[in-house]
Order: structure tokens, then C-alpha cells, then sequence
């Protein structure tokens, strides 16, 4: 059986009827078996699990109706188009209402056959490459959230992966939103320091007051209301790391006693004469140009070069938008683990369209709106925020969502199948592996965008030599 086909059966007690759709099928390229009854159809789900199916409304013993709603209890996933020859509108509610994808009224024409089929074939694919993409969020390339496969992420997590086991202070610069916090924890993290302490700390929410007690300590009647000593937040990371973001916000003098820590490895809590040792290492994150700010006088200069040993730059989200699908299906596992929920073409087409000037957290909030106030099964145009959907409300109606989703996302996904395929030195089994996709479904991918010999692909999608 050559895997990389989608599998039609056809469930009819009529052998001409059987062998026409076994035809016409097999003229769209799907994989083609059949049955002369319900019963026989359901006992073979056993060694099959077809994605299409094609069946009779009315056959002995059961019925077409009855066959459905077996099948969408044993194979969710699976379409189910009803054949009848009493084409009334209250058989197709019913079988509609019973999780049908479309009905077809015989006698029927060839070429009505072959758009029901093809229709078929594309909601298919769509809920294939959904579930494709959702299952990919647990592959390698999601590493503590950061998710994507543009040579840009792909760049910055080889920078992650060589600092994660040093003690080099960094300093991640990039546009609010871009998630400079997951870098941060992903160089604690994935490094032989994960067991130690990770201390966040928000520089630009500090009361101006309370930074030098919150990060350094203070001893007990220091000032009003300090009825005990409290350690501050690098003596509770010794030894571990502290993440300063916004490191911008800083008032000028605490920059000065912040240079003093990262000089002399120990803090003075408020009140104390005493300095106590700290071992921590210092990851800043800031949305300004530290250069900017220190020639104008607002950053201090030799704070800035102390910290700025390694930058690591997250580039805005509108220069990676590759990974947009890959983000938005890691939000939907991420806000409903236990729903499928499929993203239409047209929608993300808007996503691609949009800028993003929030970036990946705009983008989080706007998938989160759409579960929200959607259907729970299908995200379309209308379940985007208005700023977004408007793009395909002031768009040129003479251009076609479909046309343009297919030049940009078949393009991005072609483009990233074949740079790990070349990576790879054409080792499909790794090239599988390493894009978190099934074997059938690369060798389909491959045979789409003639990545390679696609007459081998087939070969060896059909397990012959």
C-alpha cells in the first residue's frame, strides 16, 4: 500500500457504482478500496483508517445514516460524503447533521464526482497539515516555547545552545513582545546550571524607591515597615541566574550600584554594613538602543559594556512570518490541549498579512480571542480582531484568498522542507524526524514540490524495493 495516498473507501452494495468511484478515484490520485456492505466497511477499520469515504445511503441491514455516525465515533477525523438516489432536502439535513461532509444525488455525473472528491481531498489536507503542524510544537525545534523553522530562529538557537553552559553575562535586545524572557530562560535552562535558581525581574514595574531593597535586601528596621531582614533578589539567585529585563529603565544612580555588583560579586542590603558574596549570572533584555541611550547621557557607559559582552538580537515577528503558522498551532496546543481546532486558509492568510507590531505576543493574544469567541472548531476571518481581518475587507476583490495563500504558505513550507532536506544530505528518515512530520507525510511533500527524485519517493513510500 503506497502510504503517501489518501485512502478513499467506497461503501456501496452495487458493483457498478463500486467500480465508476473506484475509477474516477483513482484519476484524482487517491488510494482506492471498497466494500459491498456497512458491516464489512466497519470490520476492516481494524487494518484500515481511511481519510475519505465515500458510502451508500441505502444498504441492507444498515444504513448509510447508521454508518455514519459509527464512523464518526470510531474515526473522528475521517470525512464521510453520502451517496443517495432520494435527494430530498430533509435526507441531506440529517445526514449533515450527523457529521456528513457533503451528500451526492445519484444517478450523478462524472465530473460532479470528481469535484465532490477533490473538495473532500482538500478538507483533508487542511486537517492533516493542521494536525501536522500542532504535533511539530513537540519536536526539538520547540525549545522552552520558542518556536519556529526561519533561518533566524534556526541562528538563534545555535547562540543559545553555545552559551547555555557559560557564565557570560548577555544582553538580548529586541522589540517588546518578541520574547526575550524565553531566550533568557532558554540559556538557564537547557544548560548544566537548570537546577539552580532563576530569578525575572521586571526593572521597568520597580517602584523607584524600592529597587535597591528588592534587589539587594535589607536589614530589619532599615526603613519604615521593615520588621525583618528580607534577602534581595541576587542573594536569592546565587548561584544561579538573574534575568534583568528592561534593563533601560533603570534611574541612573541604581545603574551605578548595579555596576558595583557585577564588579565586585556581592550586594550591601539596605541598612547593613556588611557586603554579602553573590555567584549569579547576569542576562539583561532591553527594547532600546542601550548605544543610543548611553551617548545621549541616559544609560551609563561602562555599564553598558559590561553587560554587553554577548548580544543576542530577536528579530520582530513580521521578519519571521515562516513561523507564524508554526506559533499559531503551538497556541492552540498550548490554550486547547483537548480540541482540534483547524485555522482556515483565508485566516491565515490575514496573519500573514498583518505586521505585527506586538509581535509573537500580539499574536498569542489574538489566537487567544479567537478560541474564546469562536466556533471551537474552525478559526476563520471573522474570529480575528478587526485590525487583522480588515486587511482582506480593504483588499482587491479581483485576487483570490486561495491564490495568494498558495504562493506564500505552499512557498514557506517548500522553501523549509528543502533546506533541512539539504541539511540532511537528502536522509529522508532524519529529514522527517527533524521537521516532526510522519514518513507519508514527507514523502507527499516531496513529491509536491519535487524536492528530490520523486520517482524514488513513491518507491519507497510503497515499502517496495
Amino acid at each position: 500500500m503506497n502510504d503517501s495516498k489518501f485512502h478513499l473507501m467506497i461503501v456501496d452494495d452495487q458493483e457498478s457504482i463500486r467500480k465508476l468511484c473506484m475509477t474516477v478515484g483513482a484519476s484524482l490520485d487517491l488510494l482506492c478500496t471498497q466494500a459491498e456492505s456497512a458491516e464489512i466497511a466497519l470490520a476492516r477499520l481494524d487494518s484500515e483508517a481511511p481519510e475519505m469515504i465515500l458510502a451508500d445511503l441505502m444498504m441492507p441491514n444498515m444504513s448509510g445514516l447508521d454508518f455514519l455516525t459509527e464512523i464518526k465515533r470510531m474515526l473522528p477525523h475521517t470525512e464521510v460524503a453520502i451517496m443517495t438516489g432520494h435527494g430530498s432536502i430533509e435526507t441531506a439535513v440529517r445526514a449533515m447533521r450527523a457529521g456528513a461532509y457533503d451528500y451526492i444525488t445519484k444517478p450523478f455525473r462524472i465530473e460532479e464526482l470528481k469535484l465532490l472528491l477533490q473538495r473532500m481531498r482538500e478538507k483533508v489536507e487542511l486537517v492533516t497539515e493542521n494536525l501536522f503542524l500542532r504535533e511539530k510544537v513537540s519536536t526539538e525545534m520547540d525549545l522552552n516555547g520558542i518556536v519556529g523553522s526561519s533561518a533566524k530562529i534556526q541562528d538563534l538557537l545555535r547562540v543559545v545552545a553555545r552559551l547555555k553552559d557559560t557564565r557570560t553575562p548577555v544582553l538580548i535586545t529586541g522589540e517588546s513582545g518578541t520574547g526575550k524572557e524565553l531566550i533568557a530562560r532558554a540559556i538557564h535552562f537547557r544548560g548544566q546550571y537548570a537546577k539552580r535558581p532563576f530569578v525575572a525581574v521586571d526593572c521597568g514595574s520597580l517602584v523607584p524607591t524600592l529597587i535597591e531593597s528588592e534587589l539587594f535586601g535589607y536589614e530589619k528596621g532599615a526603613f519604615t515597615g521593615a520588621a525583618k531582614s528580607k534577602e534581595g533578589l541576587f542573594a536569592s539567585a546565587n548561584g544561579g541566574t538573574v534575568f534583568l529585563d528592561e534593563i533601560g529603565e533603570l534611574p541612573l544612580e541604581m545603574q551605578a550600584k548595579l555596576l558595583r555588583v557585577l564588579q565586585e560579586k556581592e550586594v550591601r542590603p539596605v541598612g547593613s554594613n556588611t557586603r554579602v558574596k553573590v555567584d549569579v549570572r547576569v542576562i539583561a533584555a532591553t527594547n532600546r538602543d542601550l548605544e543610543a541611550a548611553y551617548r545621549d547621557g541616559s544609560f551609563r557607559k561602562d555599564l553598558y559594556f559590561r553587560l554587553n559582552v554577548v548580544t543576542v538580537h530577536l528579530p520582530p515577528l513580521r521578519e519571521r512570518k515562516a513561523d507564524i503558522p508554526a506559533l499559531v498551532h503551538w497556541f492552540l496546543n498550548k490554550l486547547a490541549p483537548d480540541q482540534t481546532i483547524q485555522v482556515t486558509h483565508e485566516a491565515m492568510q490575514d496573519l500573514f498579512e498583518y505586521d505585527w507590531p506586538g509581535n509573537v505576543r500580539e499574536l498569542e493574544n489574538c489566537i487567544e480571542r479567537a478560541v474564546a469567541l469562536g466556533s471551537q472548531n474552525v478559526i476563520d476571518l471573522h474570529d480575528l480582531p478587526p485590525a487583522i481581518r480588515r486587511l482582506s475587507e480593504d483588499s482587491d476583490e479581483s485576487i483570490e484568498p486561495a491564490a495568494i495563500s498558495s504562493t506564500d504558505l505552499e512557498e514557506l513550507e517548500r522553501e523549509t522542507i528543502m533546506r533541512v532536506f539539504e541539511q540532511t544530505k537528502g536522509d529522508k528518515q532524519l529529514t522527517g524526524r527533524m521537521l516532526g512530520i510522519s514518513r507519508a507525510t514527507l514523502y507527499r511533500k516531496l513529491k509536491r514540490y519535487n524536492i528530490g527524485p520523486a520517482e524514488k519517493a513513491s518507491v519507497s513510500a510503497g515499502g517496495h524495493p
